[in-house]
C-alpha cells in the first residue's frame, strides 16, 4: 500500500496500537516565560506521553488502546473521559481508591521548552500490579508502546516488563520512547541504568537529542554516537531533533528529514504527536521501514504532526487531526 494513500487519509488502519504508561494533568503557566512562582494562573492540560500518543494515533484515523491506573478522583475519572472522547479504547484503565492522580507543573521557557514539578508521592500511575493487566487487550496489540517513567517504581515496574512480555510473546513489535523526566528519579544514574535496562527488548526506538546526550554521555550528535545506541533486534532508531527536524538509523540505511517551521508556543507533546504518526502509519504494513523512500515520507508526515502541535498550549488540545498535518505536509 503506497504511503501516500495512508497519509492522504484514506485508510483508517485496523491494527490496535496498545499504549502503556502513566496519565497527568499538567498545569501549564497561562504566561510564557516566568517561572512557576511568578505565573499569574495555569491552564489544565491532560498529558503523560503514552496517553499523548494513543490519542494522537486516534486523531490520526488509528486504532488504539491505553494500558494505565488513574486515582479514582475528579482528576482520574476527567482523564478516563478525555480518552474516551477522543476515540481511545479504555477497557485497559483502572482506577486506585487509596491514591491521586499525578499532577505536574510545567514551566513554560519564552523559547516554548519546558521545565517540570511533579505531584506523585505515589500517584496512582504507579501502583498498577501485573495481576491487574488487562492481558487479552495486551496479546491484542499490533504494536506495543511505552516509556520509561513506568518503570521508577514498584509495582508498576513490574507490571511494565510482564506487559512488555505478553505482547512480545503475542507477536507484537514494541515501540520505546524514554521520555526522561529525571526530577522523577532517585539520581541520574538509576534513570540511565533503568532506561537502559529493557533497550535491546524494542524494535523500535524515538529518542530526543537530549536523551541522547543524556544515555550516551556525548554531547554531540553524529551518526556514531546515535548508532551506539543501536541493537541487533531494532528494527528503527529515530533521534528527534526539535526545530530541526529528525534522523532515522535502520540496519541497511540511515539519514536525516528536514523540520517544518512554525511558531513555537509549546512543545509539550510534540514527541507524542510524531511517534503517534509514526505508529499509525506502520501498523498495518511494517515494511515501510525497510523502504527508505517510503519511510522519509512517512518520517516528514510525523514531523508535520510534531511541528503543529508546538503551536498551541497542553499536548492534547495541540495534537493534530490527519487533515490539519496534510496541510502542513503538503505546504498548504
Amino acid at each position: 500500500m503506497a504511503l501516500e494513500n495512508k497519509v492522504n487519509g484514506n485508510n483508517t488502519s485496523d491494527g490496535l496500537i496498545v499504549s502503556f504508561g502513566e496519565m497527568l494533568i499538567d498545569f501549564v503557566p497561562t504566561m510564557s516565560g516566568v517561572s512557576l512562582a511568578e505565573a499569574p494562573g495555569f491552564l489544565k492540560a491532560p498529558g503523560g506521553a503514552p496517553a499523548n500518543v494513543a490519542i494522537a494515533v486516534a486523531r490520526l484515523g488509528g486504532r488504539s488502546a491505553f494500558v494505565g491506573k488513574l486515582g479514582d478522583d475528579e482528576f482520574g475519572h476527567m482523564l478516563a473521559g478525555i480518552l474516551k472522547e477522543n476515540g481511545v479504547t479504555s477497557e485497559g484503565i483502572l482506577f486506585d481508591k487509596g491514591a491521586r492522580t499525578a499532577l505536574a507543573f510545567v514551566t513554560l521557557r519564552s523559547d516554548g521548552e519546558r521545565e517540570f514539578m511533579f505531584y506523585r508521592n505515589p500517584s496512582a500511575d504507579m501502583l498498577l500490579t501485573d495481576s491487574e493487566l488487562n492481558l487479552e487487550l495486551i496479546r491484542k496489540a499490533k504494536i506495543f508502546h511505552y516509556g520509561s517513567i513506568s518503570l521508577i517504581t514498584e509495582p508498576c515496574r513490574s507490571a511494565h516488563i510482564h506487559a512488555m512480555k505478553v505482547a512480545k510473546d503475542a507477536g507484537a513489535l514494541l515501540s520505546y520512547d524514554p521520555n526522561l523526566r529525571l526530577p522523577l528519579w532517585p539520581s541520574a544514574q538509576e534513570a540511565r541504568e533503568q532506561i537502559m535496562s529493557i533497550w535491546e527488548k524494542a524494535d523500535i526506538v524515538k529518542v530526543s537529542d537530549n536523551e541522547l546526550e543524556f544515555l550516551t554521555g556525548c554531547d554531540t550528535l553524529d551518526d556514531e554516537v546515535a548508532l551506539s545506541l543501536w541493537h541487533p533486534g531494532m528494527k528503527l532508531l529515530l533521534v528527534t531533533l526539535g526545530e530541526k527536524g529528525c534522523k532515522y538509523y535502520t540496519k541497511d540505511f540511515k539519514g536525516a528529514v528536514d523540520p517544518f517551521i512554525v511558531k513555537a508556543v509549546d512543545t509539550t507533546g510534540a514527541g507524542d504527536a510524531f511517534v503517534g504518526a509514526l505508529l499509525s502509519k506502520i501498523v498495518d504494513d511494517q515494511s515501510v521501514i525497510e523502504d527508505e523512500i517510503r519511510l522519509r515520507e512517512l518520517l516528514k508526515f510525523a514531523n508535520a504532526c510534531g511541528a503543529i502541535t508546538t503551536t498551541k498550549k497542553g499536548a492534547i488540545p495541540a495534537l493534530p487531526t490527519e487533515l490539519e498535518a496534510l496541510k502542513l505536509f503538503k505546504g498548504e
